[in-house]
């Protein structure tokens, strides 16, 4: 994966000048959108791309069309094959612009475990995150490092650890000035964000109760161990199925529901909890693998305020996305028909048009680079991965596990060091009870 030759110092130097001075000034001054007018913009924001998947392909797209002047540079995976789609989907996306935007050399197409390194080291002004969440921490640390702006897919870690390496990254990245967005889509979601104010600004009146669901299928089910490739490494294979492993993974709750726990933090204005418990297990046999397939969490708040989060994912069982947030005046209801609503004695229904909030979320992103504005979701999108790994140890140990001993914790799953041609031997699956919290 990798970019054009890469800048100079001095032209990275003068690339930042340009975005916090110059043209962005007057950008700022006359109030444009994300996306500015070829006329006012001559000078590019350079794009590098970590992580080709999906996901990583759909922010590429969406970061591409945040701005007139957003070229992609320079891409990292694991695998050749993967950067291909990953170039040739945004080629197709792009369209009469694929030229203008794609400009992604056969030099800056950077391969392995390193190569998010290489990215950020070639001259790109923003580096999008989307690799499996147990390398995040490292990744954005590197970053940060680098003075790059950053889109960080959820969560930001798998453990305690890396969420406090990012808290520590986050508050450098402060000092810098520099842009992050964190990928909590429904925070840009303009119906969800109205939602919200009408719940914190008293229309169920004191919120009592939460519950919200995460009820869907497995995202990639580990494949039999007789499918794996002769000579394939455990590292190789475990990365490559790395949604069945808590060291990349962190698990459904923290890789997926987390979601849902962010809208519960959201509830309760990001303030922590106070503890939680929760129950969970593994109810499909999968031949490797070490995480569980449903959990349910119950987060204690002040004032003897509930949340419960529900998350499964099993074949051939009810299916369901949603958010019951219980108030002294009301129930607010989110996923269980096509807008949000709330009954009770202050009776409301979103009405509008929906926002693309995965596009919305590159459009701040490229809109305060552009205008120097400064925006910086560091601190709650590390927190909101907190509330789900706390969620994850409390489950997993079957203890009452509090803010502060998840926040402290000294269980690591990530390795410091990890071999692509190497062996690492996971955690077997936890039993609680007799999984001990660390």
């Amino acid at each position: 994966m990798q970019l054009d030759k890469p800048s100079s110092p001095q032209d990275g130097a003068d690339r930042r000048t340009f975005l916090k001075t110059g043209t962005a000034g007057a950008v700022a001054a006359a109030g444009f959108p994300a996306i500015l007018r070829a006329a006012d913009i001559s000078n590019s924001i350079k794009v590098g791309l970590v992580g080709c998947g999906g996901r990583g392909t759909g922010a590429a797209s969406q970061a591409l069309r945040a701005d007139d002047y957003s070229v992609l540079t320079s891409v990292a995976d694991i695998a050749e094959s993967q950067i291909d789609r990953c170039l040739q989907s945004l080629k197709r996306a792009m369209k009469d612009q694929a030229d203008a935007k794609v400009k992604v050399e056969s030099s800056n197409r950077f391969l392995g475990l390193d190569a998010y390194q290489k990215v950020i080291d070639s001259g790109v002004d923003v580096v999008l995150l989307a690799t499996p969440p147990g390398f995040r921490p490292k990744q954005y640390q590197a970053a940060v490092a680098a003075g790059k702006h950053l889109f960080v897919e959820k969560p930001v870690a798998v453990d305690a650890p890396g969420v406090r390496l990012v808290l520590e990254q986050t508050e450098i990245a402060r000092q810098k000035k520099l842009n992050v967005v964190a990928g909590f889509c429904w925070r840009y979601s303009n119906y969800i964000e109205e939602t919200f104010n009408q719940v914190l600004g008293g229309r169920i009146g004191d919120i009592v109760a939460y519950y919200a669901t995460y009820y869907t299928t497995p995202v990639k089910p580990m494949p039999p161990a007789s499918t794996r490739p002769a000579g394939m490494s455990d590292v190789e294979w475990q990365i490559r199925n790395w949604y069945n492993f808590t060291y990349l993974c962190g698990d459904g709750l923290v890789e997926q529901a987390v979601h849902s726990v962010d809208k519960v933090a959201w509830a309760m204005r990001d303030l922590p909890p106070i503890s939680c418990e929760a129950v969970g297990g593994r109810q499909i046999p999968a031949e490797g693998g070490n995480i569980y397939d449903h959990m349910e969490v119950n987060y204690l708040y002040p004032n003897n305020v509930r949340a419960f989060v529900g998350q499964r994912q099993i074949p051939g069982c009810h299916n369901e996305n949603a958010d019951y947030i219980m108030g002294t005046k009301g129930v607010c209801t989110i996923g269980r028909g096509p807008l949000p609503r709330i009954e009770g004695e202050n009776p409301w229904t979103f009405e509008g048009q929906k926002n693309d909030m995965y596009q919305h979320e590159h459009d701040v992103l490229f809109a305060a680079i552009r205008q120097n504005k400064g925006i910086n979701d560091g601190k709650r999108m590390a927190e909101s991965t907190l509330l789900a790994i706390m969620g994850r140890m409390a489950a997993y140990t079957g203890q009452t596990i509090t803010w502060e001993q998840a926040l402290n914790s000294q269980e690591k799953l990530f390795p410091d060091d990890l071999d692509w041609n190497g062996s690492f031997e996971p955690p077997p699956l936890a039993l609680p009870g007799k999984t001990k919290f660390v």
